[in-house]
C-alpha cells in the first residue's frame, strides 16, 4: 500500500508534469505562429514526453493501491520574448522540476518507501538528460542569436528530433 504522504506528493507531481506538458505545448504553439516549425516540433515532442512522465506517476500510484487525485493545472504563458528566452525558461523550468523530484525522493527516504525510491531514480536520471538538452540549446542560441540563417539551420536541426 502506498504511503499517504508519498501519495499526496506524487499527486502534486502529476499536476506538475501535466503543467510541464501544457507549458511546452504553449511554447510549441508560439513557435508555430512564428514560422519556426522545427522548434515547434521539438517542443511538441517535449510536451508529449511530459505527459508520459505524468502517466508513469499515475500508473505507479494505481499499481501501489493508492488513489490518483487530479488537480487544477494553471494556464501557461502564451507570449514569449524570443527562441532563446523560451529555452532559458525551459532550462529554469527543468531545474525546478529536478528540485521537485529530489524533494519527492527525500520524502520517500523519510517514509522508508523503497518502491517509490526505485521509481524516482528513473526520474532523477531523466532530469539529468532534460537539463543537459535544454542547456545545449540555450548555449547554441547564445552563439547564433535569435535571427538569421543560423537560427533557420537550428530550426531544421531541432525539427529532426525523433526522426533519428
Amino acid at each position: 500500500m502506498l504511503n499517504k504522504k508519498v501519495q499526496g506528493a506524487i499527486n502534486e507531481q502529476i499536476k506538475n508534469e501535466l503543467y510541464s506538458g501544457y507549458l511546452y505545448l504553449s511554447m510549441s504553439a508560439y513557435f508555430e505562429a512564428n514560422n519556426l516549425p522545427g522548434f515547434a516540433r521539438w517542443m511538441r515532442l517535449q510536451a508529449e514526453e511530459e505527459q508520459e512522465h505524468a502517466l508513469k506517476f499515475f500508473d505507479f500510484v494505481n499499481d501501489r493501491g493508492g488513489r490518483v487525485m487530479l488537480q487544477t493545472i494553471d494556464q501557461p504563458p502564451v507570449e514569449f520574448e524570443s527562441p532563446r528566452a523560451i529555452f532559458e525558461q525551459t532550462l529554469e523550468h527543468e531545474q525546478k522540476v529536478t528540485h521537485l523530484i529530489h524533494q519527492l525522493y527525500e520524502l520517500a527516504l523519510e517514509e522508508n518507501d523503497y518502491p517509490s525510491q526505485v521509481m524516482l531514480q528513473w526520474f532523477i536520471d531523466e532530469q539529468v538528460e532534460e537539463e543537459k538538452n535544454a542547456t545545449e540549446i540555450v548555449e547554441t542560441l547564445r552563439m547564433v542569436g535569435d535571427k538569421g540563417q543560423a537560427l533557420v539551420m537550428l530550426d531544421r536541426q531541432l525539427g529532426r528530433r525523433g526522426a533519428d
